[in-house]
């Protein structure tokens, strides 16, 4: 899942599509997250090299030399660097609502909450009114679901809440996630490594109304891995909280590889 996401990120109704369509489903935790093991991060760091590490972890303890692997945001990136690092474990990559795993936003951030523009050649920054939201300190865990969800497709808020409930009960250390915000900005050589290796058969599936990670990201990674498919779903945003879009995004899923 992505980034301070539990699990159950995975909404139960994507998960019993996949089943449904012949596929053994993994969920798990990432470490701070959840009922995962957490550390101070001062003392145990780490960088999205140990958060890949760690989904290969998932996948010896269960006894699976290869697996179908699904990521959504920082889960995206973790597939990508998966897919070049360790390429005889992934057996096809489905990249959702996520950006190159190289690409470096945080001095596109910066610049956009200071009110300047992307320099050129730069992935566009989050939308207007989600850059708003974020600098304002967030709101409530459900105003930040809704913000994440954008405008376009209608909000599920009770199936939101019910998430926001579920994660905040079954959380260790509910603070320890932002540990990942952290991880994200130590960057390694694994990191910065050519997508152009990856012989896993890609799909990339993006929302036209992704209001993190704007549309452009899809349509500069989807080039950048040999053979990939990009699909955009009309509305989505960055999120799974629309009626019937867990299930879309499952079918889609199901669709890979070929």
């Amino acid at each position: 899942m992505g980034t301070a996401t539990q699990s159950i990120g995975w909404p139960e109704p994507l998960v019993d599509r996949l089943v449904a369509g012949g596929r053994r489903v993994i969920r798990y935790d990432h470490r701070d997250t959840g009922l995962s093991e957490c550390r101070d991060f001062a003392t145990h760091p780490y960088t999205l090299d140990d958060l890949a590490l760690d989904a290969l972890a998932v996948l010896d303890a269960h006894g699976v030399e290869a697996a179908h692997l699904a990521g959504a945001s920082l889960g995206g990136a973790i597939g990508q660097w998966l897919a070049v690092h360790r390429p005889e474990r992934v057996r096809s990559l489905t990249a959702i609502m996520t950006s190159p795993m190289g690409n470096d936003p945080g001095p596109t951030w910066a610049r956009a909450f200071a009110g300047q523009p992307p320099l050129p050649g730069e992935l566009p920054p989050p939308a207007p009114a989600l850059l708003r939201h974020l600098a304002t300190g967030g709101g409530s865990p459900l105003d930040t679901q809704r913000a994440l969800h954008g405008e376009e497709l209608p909000f599920d808020e009770a199936a939101a809440r019910s998430f926001v409930e579920r994660t905040l009960a079954r959380a260790t250390d509910p603070g320890a996630a932002r540990n990942h915000d952290l991880a994200g900005r130590r960057w390694t050589d694994a990191r910065r490594a050519p997508l152009a290796t990856i012989t896993a058969p890609t799909l990339v599936i993006h929302g036209s109304a992704d209001p993190l990670f704007p549309p452009a990201h899809a349509e500069a990674l989807a080039p950048l891995v040999p053979g990939a498919r990009l699909t955009i779903v009309d509305g989505m945003g960055h999120g799974l909280f629309a009626p019937g879009l867990p299930e879309h995004v499952a079918d889609l899923i199901l669709t890979n590889p070929l």
